[in-house]
């Protein structure tokens, strides 16, 4: 391969390379605002300028080709001076807004100010006024007097998403963002301006001044709002759930991520009103609150009334493939056949861009983990149809709220003797179940899950959950600074009392006499990589942080141990 030297430092690139693209693959930071790697090139924010030996001028990195054998200088007399001069231009009419601004903490602008700066402006007039707190969509919120005029979110709109919505307006120091007259930033991908712009200009509408960035937590997860699986970052205050944004990964989502993902896959874990707490049992026409120990003999003894093939189990393509292996093998060893879970697709949401068609995360591990009909087992339309004839009386359902989603499912389950269901949060089946358990969301739990494309991806608890001991009183999440003491008691507030539902599962088979010893999701991950042959040889630890497809298809037969 060709060679480029960089501050003396010997480096290897790919033909048709430009100075900043070698230096980025080799861990050399060259300072930039308006080059991102999956934007064209615009080359207006002069911040990358560079000095290569044996070239009369300056050049910017961004949109200069690499050649073997260039000899380039980030740090040079010359090129420092440059850098200094475009920061200083740059900061002329910026406004002394970080006190209060969301970007705070990280600003490109603010980092840079203080690496790259002089520290001082020789500007003493006064600076040239825009509008603020525009709503550009119902999403996005900018602010003109912040913008440095980089074209990310122009590119971003023309080039990522192909619908055009942004332009600059105006010249010179007058110039700012518009959209297009009619239109707004209400594309299904606008909050990814948001990321890409290097300063406060374009703000999230729904966590706009809810929380600095070094308040709160983050915790790198896996986006359930369909089955592309986009490798997303939880950010956590006070236990709860105040934004989630995109984590690279060109596997699966690249940098990028819907605005469907960000904003509503949270928002049902921080309602605290619906919150199912701890575990329920129907007595008349309400459902009364119970010690977890008392629902899980509750649950064992009526399953025991019935035959097993009036027993259906129904899994949920929302659960982890932890949960849904556990939930078939309980139903193998009581011999349950009826055996499947409930697809969810929507033609309308789909995109060529990231968006699917299946609104889950797991459909494709659930099958895996083995949710399918077995031997003389029914498919969940038959199941609805064995429940209107009165010859399955029984359903132990997984996380998925059915009634809502299927009404002749929701007409059914009304007929039932026991319904059994595991939540999240309250909804029109838990409304009609008999038993309830208070299930951990997705943010809430270690698991994996497999995205359309067949790759396990890891999830991780971002928010803490109540202790084994079902005591909220005395919590403590540390935090050691002047706050700590309200932190805690608000925080303290927030923890849910809720399990895995692994852990339910392992309880309610102990009540059947059939004993399971986990200790960790890890150990049921274990077991499944060693009894599924596409998961053969694989840890939480091979998985990583950007996951691994599958070895072989996921239509194989399961192992005999299941």
């Amino acid at each position: 391969m060709a060679t480029i030297t960089i501050d003396g430092k010997k480096i290897e690139f790919k033909s048709g390379q430009t100075i900043i693209q070698a230096a980025k693959d080799n861990g050399i930071n060259i300072p930039h605002f308006c080059w991102h790697p999956k934007l064209s090139i615009s080359g207006n924010c002069r911040v990358c300028l560079v000095e290569v030996a044996k070239m009369p001028k300056l050049v910017i990195a961004c949109a200069t080709l690499a050649a073997d054998g260039m000899v380039v200088f980030t740090n040079s007399e010359k090129a420092v001076n440059a850098r200094n001069a475009v920061m200083e231009f740059i900061l002329i009419n910026h406004p002394l807004d970080c006190p209060i601004c969301d970007e705070a903490g990280e600003c490109k602008l603010q980092e840079y100010a203080y690496d790259y700066s002089v520290g001082e402006s020789r500007f003493k007039e006064e600076k040239q006024h825009k509008e603020k707190r525009v709503p550009l969509g119902p999403n996005v919120m900018f602010d003109g007097e912040r913008c440095i005029s980089c074209s990310r979110c122009i590119r971003f709109c023309d080039e990522i998403v192909k619908e055009p919505q942004l332009t600059f307006v105006q010249r010179g120091d007058r110039v700012t963002i518009v959209t297009y007259p009619g239109k707004e930033l209400d594309n299904d991908y606008s909050l990814n301006v948001t990321d890409i712009c290097p300063v406060g200009a374009l703000t999230n509408r729904d966590f706009r001044f809810k929380s600095r960035v070094w308040e709160m937590s983050t915790t790198k997860s896996v986006c359930t709002g369909c089955s592309r699986g986009c490798n997303s970052d939880i950010w956590v205050r006070n236990n709860l759930i105040l934004r989630i944004t995109p984590r690279e990964n060109e596997k699966v989502n690249s940098y990028w991520m819907c605005d469907h993902g960000r904003l509503n896959t949270f928002k049902n874990i921080n309602q605290l009103e619906t919150r199912i707490n701890g575990a329920f049992i129907k007595e008349g026409l309400s459902h009364v609150p119970t010690e977890w120990e008392s629902a899980y003999r509750k649950a064992a003894n009526e399953l025991k009334k019935y035959a097993k093939d009036e027993i259906a189990f129904i899994g949920s393509p929302f659960a982890t493939n932890e949960d849904n292996y556990l939930l078939a093998k309980i139903a193998k060893n009581f011999g349950v056949s009826n055996l499947d879970f409930m697809r969810h697709e929507n033609p309308a949401f789909g995109d060529d861009i990231l968006k699917r068609n299946d609104i889950t995360p797991n459909s494709f591990g659930a099958e895996l983990a083995g949710i399918r009909p077995g031997k003389n087992g029914f498919a969940l339309s038959e199941i609805i149809q064995k429940i209107n004839d009165g010859k399955i009386k029984v359903v132990y359902l997984l996380e998925d709220d059915i009634a809502e989603s299927n009404p002749e499912a929701a007409e059914a389950f009304a007929k039932l003797k026991l319904l059994i269901v595991h939540s999240v949060n309250f909804n029109k089946t838990t409304d009609l179940a008999h038993i309830i358990f208070g299930a951990a969301a997705y943010a809430e739990k270690n698991g994996t899950m497999i995205n359309f494309e067949g790759r396990v991806q890891r999830i991780r608890p971002a928010v803490a959950l109540a202790t084994p001991d079902k005591s909220l009183d005395g919590q403590k999440l540390s935090r050691q600074d002047k706050f700590g003491t309200e932190y805690d008691s608000w925080a303290q507030k927030n923890i849910k009392d809720a399990l895995p539902s692994w852990t339910i599962l392992m309880n309610v088979a102990k009540e059947l006499d059939f004993r399971l010893k986990y200790n960790i999701a890890e150990d049921i991950f274990l077991e499944m990589s060693k009894n599924i042959d596409a998961l053969n040889g694989l840890n939480y630890n091979i998985l990583g942080e950007l996951g691994v497809p599958v070895k072989d298809s996921i239509n194989q037969p399961l192992a005999k141990a299941l």
